[in-house]
């Protein structure tokens, strides 16, 4: 069995491998790529096969694949491109005849009507009509997407958003890419969709609350316009086009669109998901 990893440089990539590992799956079973190999070398020590992939290069996406029985495609980053580079990916996995692909997708992917959704939803119109065997893993948001702001919210004694009271069922990396791995090793995955998301969905005031508590200084949300929103980030750095995207998606944390309720991730991981006061207090502490 060959497992192939897309997207292996980036912060879910390297947890999944990590899970594959400690899933006891031989380390020369896993292929990494991602278009700067060198960053692999730390798996390549343990016995993980690296190969270069750029997702625009469908000559290096077709090399990468060679021998692939299973393929996990984490979407990429770059927002606007995802649809083509992700067919770049299935085409090459259809003539590879892989046994599965495992596509990082977005929690309610079928009724949910965040901008940032549209990429994920044509991605998986095309798995379907590609007739490569497929599973999707449905996730909802990274409670680092919070987190790893920490810095920032704490400078500005304040975390703002555009969620509104909308629950939003977040998860750690880290949980993501054990599920990913336990659907990568299982048997007769084609066809299951798995709605992914923390055991206990948050409110943007419940996540201040925990952050105030996790670093003893008093944090509140402020809850302001989406457009407003967009100008704070823009503001901060954040491109204009993809400020809008995040603006949007609080507003569909506010609709209920990253909110799961199906369990799915416990069952996977077959433990509770890491809570939201954990990955706070954790984030805290490193700063």
């Amino acid at each position: 069995m060959s497992i192939v990893i897309t997207g292996a440089t980036g912060q879910l990539g390297r947890h999944v491998i990590e899970a594959l590992l400690e899933r006891n799956v031989p380390a020369d079973s896993i292929v990494a790529t991602g278009r700067s190999i060198e960053k692999l070398s730390g798996f390549v020590a343990r016995g993980v096969r690296a190969a270069a992939m750029d997702y625009d290069d469908a000559a290096s996406v077709a090399q990468a694949l060679k021998g692939a029985t299973k393929v996990l495609l984490i979407s990429g980053s770059a927002v606007g491109q995802r649809v083509e580079q992700h067919r770049t990916v299935i085409e090459a996995a259809k003539a590879e005849g892989v046994e599965l692909l495992a596509y990082t997708s977005i929690a309610n992917a079928d009724t949910t009507r965040m901008k940032l959704a549209a990429e994920h939803q044509a991605t998986e119109s095309i798995l379907k009509e590609s007739g490569v065997p497929f599973a999707l893993l449905r996730n909802s948001w990274y409670i680092e997407n919070y987190t790893d702001q920490l810095p920032g919210t704490l400078a500005q004694g304040a975390l703002a958003g555009s969620a509104g009271n909308g629950k939003v069922s977040g998860a750690s990396r880290a949980d993501y890419a054990q599920a990913a791995a336990a659907v990568l090793v299982a048997e007769h995955q084609a066809g299951k969709i798995y709605e992914l998301g923390g055991d206990e969905a948050f409110t943007l005031d419940e996540l201040a609350a925990e952050i105030s508590a996790a670093s003893g200084k008093s944090i509140e949300y402020r809850d302001l316009p989406a457009e407003q929103y967009a100008d704070l980030l823009t503001g901060a750095g954040v491109p204009e086009g993809f400020a809008q995207i995040l603006a949007d998606t609080d507003l569909g944390i506010g609709r209920g669109e990253l909110l799961v309720t199906t369990g799915d991730l416990r069952k996977l991981i077959g433990r509770p998901a890491t809570p939201l006061s954990d990955a706070v207090r954790s984030a805290a502490a490193a700063i």
